[in-house]
């Protein structure tokens, strides 16, 4: 049996739908009991708790072949990197005392950096205590999420605008959607390496300016890109609804990639497939819906 962390998210729910299209024996983790129920109808097993819950998990994880471990967005906490580091350190907690010989992570590319790299150093603290348990650990350093695009919706529709962050809006750099990721951790999880391992995934390189322009086709309309200017980032993700402390957390984040820190680092590449055309088209018409 696979446990299955994050099952109400893209990543999550979509590993957990590949497992079972396997004819894999599958429990999903879920905070929400009307969730679980829908899992169910689906042939999976439930357990419904929080990752912050150690004994919870220890119990979820009993007689597991692998996990599927990651931190939930946690962007309603007063401090971010605490919230992180108390979620990572129930399930390394939970996964030592369980026993579950294998632990795949969604972790991110940057996540080899302590500092400097806004959320991602969460991952970091993960991966580190995750080493320590004795489990081995699986971690798939992802790339940019293509699914990111949907924070450029409300701009884009009540303005006509699609912001730029990353400096130069023709700058390419790597995208993967988030059934990539899943497909990855399923198939990691059915076939346990022989030590543990770090995977970079990356997904095709697309520019702000090619994403702009599919989401304007996917919404029907022209998009102005606005560039936004690292003095700026700040004031301008407040504007967009995001706390101060989160603001400046995530402009860390940007400032090491244009500082070109967070590169991957991994034991081993492996690249997805899904054009960013499919995953706009299915974000835009899933928000419009």
């Amino acid at each position: 049996m696979f446990v299955i962390s994050g099952a109400t998210g893209h990543v999550g729910s979509a590993a957990a739908k590949e497992l079972l299209a396997k004819k894999q024996a599958v429990k999903v983790i879920v905070r929400d009991a009307a969730k679980a129920e829908a899992w169910a109808k689906h042939g999976a097993q439930t357990a419904v708790g929080s990752l912050d819950d150690a004994a919870f998990l220890t119990g979820a994880l009993k007689g597991a072949a692998g996990f599927f471990a990651m931190i939930p967005p946690h962007y309603t906490a007063l401090d971010l990197y605490a919230a992180q580091r108390k979620t990572a350190d129930s399930i390394a907690t939970a996964v030592k005392t369980s026993g579950v010989p294998h632990v795949v992570m969604l972790s991110s590319v940057g996540a080899d950096l302590p500092a400097g790299t806004g959320p991602i150093k969460g991952l970091h603290y993960l991966e580190n205590v995750l080493r320590q348990t004795g489990a081995t650990l699986t971690a798939i350093r992802a790339c940019y999420f293509q699914e990111n695009v949907a924070n450029s919706l409300a701009p884009a529709r009540q303005a006509g605008i699609f912001p730029n962050m990353t400096g130069s809006a023709d700058y390419a750099f790597p995208m993967i959607a988030t059934k990539d990721i899943g497909a990855l951790a399923a198939a990691s999880l059915m076939s346990k390496p022989a030590k543990s391992e770090i995977v970079d995934l990356e997904g095709p390189s697309y520019s702000n300016r090619q994403a702009a322009e599919l989401l304007g086709k996917a919404l029907g309309k022209e998009l102005k890109i606005v560039e936004v200017p690292a003095a700026g980032r700040v004031q301008a993700m407040m504007q967009g609804g995001l706390p101060e402390h989160l603001a400046k957390v995530f402009d860390e984040m940007y400032a090491g990639f244009q500082k070109g820190i967070i590169k991957p680092k991994g034991d081993r590449m492996v690249r997805g497939k899904t054009e960013l055309a499919e995953t706009v088209a299915a974000v835009a018409g899933a928000k419009a819906a």
